[in-house]
This record gives C-alpha cells, structure tokens and sequence, in this order.
C-alpha cells in the first residue's frame, strides 16, 4: 500500500494498525482475509466524524428550534427537558441523555415529513455558526477521518454510521460530508405514520421516541439495519462500549478504534467527566480488549479543514 496512503495520519501505531488490518482482510492469499461482501467498517458520528464540543451539533439545533418555538409553548416552562433549556441549565439537560435530546426534536417536529426535515437540518447545519470557531457547524468534521472513510472504500469497505443521534439529523448531511448515503446511516428514531396529504400518501414524523441507538441499543440497531456484523468499529465514548464490545469480539479479524480527545490546542481535550462524550471505561479497557485508542493530538496532522496542516513530526507516534 502506498506510503501515503493516510497523509493527515502521523506515521505510527495507529496508522500502521488501520493500514496493516485493511491489507489483511483485502490479500488473498491471507488466512484473514475477508470476502468484500462482508468488509463493513462503522462509525460513531458525535465525537468521532464531527464535533461534540461544548454539546452536541443536534443539541445545540434543538436549542435554537425550542427558544424559537417556546412562545407557542407555554406549557414548556415546567416540563422537562424543556425547562432546562429555557433556563440556560445545560448540566440538566445533560443528564437527559440521548433520550432527552430526541424529546426535545421529537416535540418540535412533530408533523413533518422526512424531506421536510432534512431540508430545514442542512440549511441550519451550513448558516448557524459554532460558538467557538465562528465556522458553519457542517465544518465541524474531522479530516483525518474523512479520510479514512475513503480509504476503507478505495479498499472495498461499506462504510455506516451508527449513532444515538437522531437518524433522519444524520441523514440530512451524511451523503455531503462523510460519502455515506442515507440508507446506511443508523441511529435513533422517532415514530413514523402514512397519512394522506392532497390526496397522496406521505410519511409522517410523530413526537413519540421508538429506539434510543446509543449503548447496548447499537449492536441492536445494527443487526436490524445491517445485518451484518462489521469488522472494522471507530468510536470515542462508553456509548460505543457495547458496540465495540459485540462486534470485536476476538473471534475473527477486527479493527476496534477509539477517538481520544486528548487536543487542548486545536480541539477541546476530554474524557471522563464530559458532559458530551464521557470516555471512562473505554479509556481503561481499551488496551485490555485489544482496542486502539486515537490520539487526536498525536496521530492527527490536522483536526479541522479550516486549521492549518502540521508539519510530519519527526518521531513516530507509539
């Protein structure tokens, strides 16, 4: 494989790790190797592809429709999680989860049509700024990761998202910024119903949560929307723990991948007290399993597209 074949990556464990697993499981002649039917490589999307920092990107576009929406709410003043979010109180709203987080969307699209949906998403993602870095919250992916997920395709990979946000949040950009279709995004979900709308039938949105995938609830999700076990899992919290857990299992070839937000300089550097994207057990387990922790500040030449490339550094990351 070419030299160059992940150039934001510094050279070390981790990128040697990727770059040895993808030519395993693509050789032949190898006692691993893996029929491209069955090379599916899937990704955490809060943390992992885009930021989490200070909250959630689904997070803070539920905040905006709720204060725009609260004048016809009322009720919302002394209902939960609403509440929380009237009165600025992000711990409160933090520990909802990502229950709480489909409420807030749930109630304030209830209605709408898929389409609908994603096309109010998009627009929000590329106008609204992130507070920290002044830049469209759609420039808030990860390049080294994105080109990772080119290179697992060049390889023959099917690349999914699987995340406790909000399916049709993820959908509305995932095809744009990450090279994954809509179909191959699995995440949580809100009631949908058929209605008749002008004499045709519609899809509709409800405000009713039917499955929270974050937790034990992704290895669900992907066996029901998959249905395939992958072979190559990148996360960044506990809620990938049972992911990793299920699908790197020991009992074939696997590639398990932790993202550790360890870049105070470029990013925000977090672990386990985070109120978005609390790494604790995952940090402590990881080496046990098997796992690879990323180290953002040691392994990435760059975190976002809108900040300079670092020159290669002259020791290889360990």
């Amino acid at each position: 494989m070419a030299q160059d074949a992940l150039p934001l990556w510094e050279d070390g464990a981790r990128k040697s790790a990727i770059i040895s697993f993808v030519e395993t499981v693509t050789n032949e002649s190898s006692a691993d190797f893996v029929p491209e039917a069955e090379r599916i490589a899937v990704f955490d999307n809060d943390g992992t592809l885009w930021s989490e920092q200070p909250y959630y990107i689904q997070l803070a576009f539920a905040l905006d429709q709720i204060k725009q929406n609260a004048p016809d709410h009322p009720e919302w003043q002394d209902t939960e999680p609403f509440s929380a979010v009237l009165d600025g109180d992000m711990e409160r709203l933090a520990a909802g989860g990502s229950e709480g987080l489909m409420a807030l969307i749930a109630a304030t699209h209830d209605g709408f049509t898929p389409e609908e949906f994603r096309t109010e998403v998009s627009q929000w993602l590329h106008e609204a700024k992130h507070p920290d870095y002044d830049e469209p919250y759609a420039a808030l992916t990860f390049t080294p990761m994105l080109e990772l997920l080119d290179y697992l395709r060049d390889n023959g990979f099917k690349t999914f998202i699987v995340s406790g946000g909000g399916e049709e949040f993820i959908r509305a950009v995932s095809e744009e910024l990450y090279g994954i279709p809509p179909e191959q995004v699995v995440g949580s979900e809100l009631k949908l119903v058929l209605e008749e709308r002008d004499g045709k039938p519609v899809v509709i949105r409800r405000g009713e949560v039917t499955f929270i995938n974050d937790h034990g609830g992704k290895p669900i999700g992907i066996a029901s929307h998959i249905g395939r076990k992958p072979i190559a899992v990148f996360g960044n919290s506990d809620g990938d723990f049972e992911m990793l857990e299920w699908a790197i299992d020991g009992t074939g070839p696997g590639l398990g991948m932790i993202v550790h937000h360890d870049d105070a300089e470029r990013a925000v550097a977090y672990d386990r007290e985070s109120m978005a994207g609390s790494l604790d057990r995952g940090l402590d387990e990881a080496d046990a399993r098997g796992w690879h922790l990323i180290s953002m500040k040691d392994d990435w030449r760059q975190v976002y597209s809108f900040q300079p490339i670092a020159e290669p550094s002259e020791g290889a990351a360990n």
